[in-house]
């Protein structure tokens, strides 16, 4: 497997957590203001999550290059 197929698999399964991140952050703003306590962390995954999928789509894009 060359490293732009490891990034690739590496994106799919962050595209996944990102995903599923924005999902939740958007179940939690329609629930609100019930658990508003959460906000802090689910905002934090969802944050760390786009962050990471973010920096693997540059290392793809330096690795094609």
């Amino acid at each position: 497997m060359t490293d732009s197929d490891t990034i690739k698999a590496e994106i799919k399964k962050v595209s996944l957590m990102a995903l599923k991140a924005k999902m939740d952050l958007h179940d939690l703003s329609e629930e609100l203001p019930v658990n508003w306590e959460t906000i802090p962390h689910v905002a934090k995954v969802a944050f760390d999550s786009y962050k990471s999928l973010e920096a693997l789509r540059a290392a793809l894009k330096e690795c094609s290059a």
